[in-house]
């Protein structure tokens, strides 16, 4: 049993992974929301919030690059980020350009040279 209101480190091969992941993957909600396809790659590490059993955010990483990202609460995202930043060092990654505050927030930084509309460029400090 994975405990509520905690961060887990997964990917597609683990058991549970699409308990949780499977309703995000071609969700409409969240492809609107962020601008952004979700897919369920090999090689794929993802960290997701979970919130009564299921996932309220979560953030991909692939090859020290974040793919992907979504959330129903600020909190939770900004606690994610952090604890990527901890334990890896990211290269610049293109992720949705909604949570721009909230990279910053958790210690990322904004590519100013950004031309992509729905889009933004962050690094790692």
């Amino acid at each position: 049993m994975i405990e509520i209101n905690s961060i887990i480190k997964t990917d597609n091969k683990d058991e549970q992974f699409y308990n949780y992941m499977g309703k995000m993957f071609g969700s409409r909600i969240v492809q609107r929301q962020t601008n952004d396809r979700i897919y369920d790659d090999n090689g794929k590490e993802w960290y997701l919030y979970i919130e009564d059993e299921r996932v309220a955010s979560f953030v991909s990483i692939s090859n020290n690059m974040i793919k992907n990202v979504y959330t129903i609460k600020d909190a939770y995202l900004v606690q994610i980020l952090e604890t990527i930043r901890k334990e890896k060092k990211i290269k610049e990654s293109i992720v949705p350009n909604l949570y721009k505050k909230l990279y910053e927030k958790a210690g990322f930084k904004i590519n100013p040279m950004n031309t992509l509309k729905n889009f933004v460029m962050i690094y790692d400090a």
